[in-house]
């Protein structure tokens, strides 16, 4: 039974990585758009719009993150040995210290494109 578990959490993790895989290439599609977009067109603030850019991106990679860690969880969760224990530490404290401070610096640009008065000239 217990090797029937193991099998299904290990499908729903690949799962779970499939949709992260999904998930960061939509967004750095999205960016490279987005990118050539800033790029390419002249007008008023061009910064501002890479900016929009760089933010967007990070919020697709956190979120595929979000996924990945979720997907190393369903795959230790069942009857983990120590050394599986140890690597989904290591793995969680990586990717939590990565997403922590990817969103702190996403806000705080965030904040900083709210509160930048726009020209229009």
């Amino acid at each position: 039974m217990e090797a029937f578990f193991k099998e299904i959490a290990a499908y729903i993790a690949l799962g779970l990585e499939a949709v992260a895989v999904l998930i960061i290439g939509m967004g750095a599609v999205q960016a490279v758009v987005g990118t050539f977009g800033a790029v390419l067109t002249h007008g008023p603030r061009p910064i501002g719009r890479k900016k929009k850019v760089w933010l967007e991106f990070g919020m697709w990679l956190l979120l595929g993150l979000e996924f990945e860690l979720g997907a190393d969880i369903v795959r230790t969760a069942i009857s983990p040995t120590w050394a599986e224990i140890g690597q989904l530490g290591a793995i969680a404290v990586i990717r939590t210290f990565l997403n922590y401070f990817l969103e702190k610096d996403l806000d705080r640009r965030a904040e900083n494109t709210e509160t930048t008065p726009t020209s229009t000239a």
